[in-house]
């Protein structure tokens, strides 16, 4: 905005002073009543655009009774590039010309009849039809470049109503795919435990089926909702499962089925967004150790110490060798981000009695 107003201002100096000097050339300085209406004529090239048709009307006396008629033309063009009616440029620029040619000595007379001034007509008259063309071309080119500008805010949004449709379209693909396929090996798994469970003598054998069948049973809750959240086709934010925090960390642990020692000392005033690291980080370690370490004991140590919270995840060595499971190799990586996010670091790495160990260091100051 700044530059736009400094060109302006530059153009408006420059024609102004181009128009001096056509009233120094063409003017005598001893001629009052001329000089008077040249420079009245120049001045208002300064209020050109605020006052377009005033301009070229108070420019008008300066061509009559003088040569001086760089400040009409230019009140012309000004005047041509903002009006939209064309009859009106027509008949200013028809009074330019008439103006320019009434002779003023020794009275003012306007002759036309003879073959001189009918080529001066013509002459003068495509001398005013310059300014209005110009005026009239420019005016074109800015609508036009309005009009690509509307073009171009439409193909946006058509573009992006085209990209929500195609990613309506995969949700709710993903959604049936969820239901028909992942929803129903879940089921069967629910099913299968429940008749362990119930079939079975063995203690150990019926706790393990037991927990099976609640953990199946809760995913499928879980899939059941994120499937209605996939199937939203209205753009609605739809409300995710309730995010976890410190209070679930207990929970988590009597769930993952792993002999783990918990020892937290956190305050209770930690935003979500940081108890949730704290909740996911646990989470991701000891799923990886069910995965990759089967039979072995983990501890769980939270502390906040300053401003800075720190989360250790570690276990022991393996007492039997692992199922080969598949695995995106994600979770690591999900927790390096979202620590990077709060401004903290998650490192991680194996022990000297075999075991593993994960590390989470957070600062209260900056989660958000």
């Amino acid at each position: 905005m700044m530059s736009r107003r400094l060109a302006d201002a530059a153009q408006d100096a420059a024609l102004i002073g181009a128009a001096l000097i056509d009233v120094w050339v063409n003017v005598d300085p001893a001629d009052t009543l001329r000089m008077a209406v040249a420079l009245l004529a120049t001045c208002m090239l300064v209020v050109r655009r605020r006052l377009p048709r005033l301009t070229f009307v108070l420019s008008l006396p300066a061509v009559l009774l003088s040569d001086a008629i760089f400040a009409a033309l230019v009140a012309l063009y000004t005047l041509a590039t903002i009006t939209r009616r064309r009859t009106a440029l027509a008949l200013c620029a028809l009074a330019l010309t008439l103006s320019d040619m009434t002779t003023t000595s020794p009275s003012l007379r306007l002759d036309l009849w003879k073959t001189s001034a009918l080529i001066t007509l013509g002459y003068t008259a495509a001398t005013a039809a310059a300014p209005v063309f110009l005026g009239q071309l420019v005016q074109a080119r800015r609508d036009l470049s309005l009009r690509l500008a509307e073009i171009s805010r439409a193909r946006d949004h058509e573009r992006r109503l085209t990209e929500q449709a195609v990613l309506a379209k995969e949700r709710s693909q993903l959604a049936r795919e969820m239901h028909d396929v992942v929803s129903h090996q879940v089921s069967l798994i629910a099913v299968r435990a429940g008749a362990l469970q119930v079939g079975t003598r063995d203690a150990d054998a019926k706790e393990a089926a037991a927990t099976i069948r609640r953990l199946s049973v809760q995913t499928l809750d879980e899939l059941r909702h994120m499937v209605n959240v996939l199937r939203d086709s209205h753009g609605r934010p739809a409300e995710l499962t309730p995010q976890p925090s410190l209070s679930d960390l207990r929970r988590l642990i009597d769930a993952s089925g792993i002999d783990t020692d918990l020892k937290a000392d956190l305050p209770g005033g930690l935003s979500p967004a940081l108890q949730r690291a704290v909740y996911r980080t646990v989470q991701e370690a000891l799923t990886n150790v069910r995965k990759h370490a089967p039979g072995a004991s983990a501890t769980v140590h939270a502390s906040h110490e300053g401003d800075t919270v720190r989360v250790t995840v570690s276990n022991t060595a393996p007492v039997r060798p692992p199922v080969a499971l598949p695995s995106a190799h994600y979770g690591l990586v999900g927790l390096r981000q979202r620590a990077a996010l709060l401004g903290g670091t998650v490192t991680s790495g194996p022990t000297a009695d075999g075991g593993y160990e994960l590390r989470l260091e957070l600062p209260t100051e900056q989660a958000p």
